[in-house]
């Protein structure tokens, strides 16, 4: 595949998701309701998601038929073995990459629920500080575990 099809997987989705961000905020702006705005950003960003992963996956589909051949052929001229082609280091990144990214919309979501909690009870009663900030940080360690992960797989790639 060519440097202009790997350049449209990153360029497209990232200008269809500002153009819907763009959109919303106009709306909002505007005094409109943006719930329904809201639901059609959300489906774009999961059909991207799906387009991406397909793409992703082609991508490395392709480099492990195209691989041996090319490697076979370097290791013919230097008198080596060729290293086995598999897919396994583009899923591994693949899967890097979505633990990652997953871990952190998780732990996005429990700060966003646990911070405005944690603040209201330490307006109430200072003495709460210790527990509310326990509980913030446990939200945000689920991204913490999330990037462990990660480093584990890229550490089997």
């Amino acid at each position: 595949m060519s440097t202009l099809f790997y350049s449209a997987i990153i360029i497209v989705p990232a200008i269809v998701l500002m153009f819907s961000a763009f959109f919303t905020f106009k709306r909002r702006m505007e005094g409109k309701s943006i719930g329904k705005t809201m639901r059609l950003n959300l489906a774009t960003f999961l059909v991207l998601i799906v387009m991406v992963g397909i793409f992703t996956f082609a991508a490395s589909a392709e480099a492990e038929v195209n691989a041996p051949a090319a490697d076979t052929t370097a290791a013919e001229q230097t008198g080596e073995e060729a290293p086995a082609a598999s897919s396994s280091n583009g899923l591994g990144l693949l899967a890097a990459g979505l633990v990652t990214g997953l871990a952190g919309i998780g732990g996005g979501i429990a700060v966003a629920a646990g911070a405005p909690a944690a603040i209201a009870a330490t307006s109430e009663d200072p003495k709460s500080f210790g527990k509310s900030l326990i509980f913030v940080a446990l939200g945000e360690s689920i991204a913490l575990y999330g990037v462990v992960i990660s480093i584990l797989i890229l550490n089997k790639v």
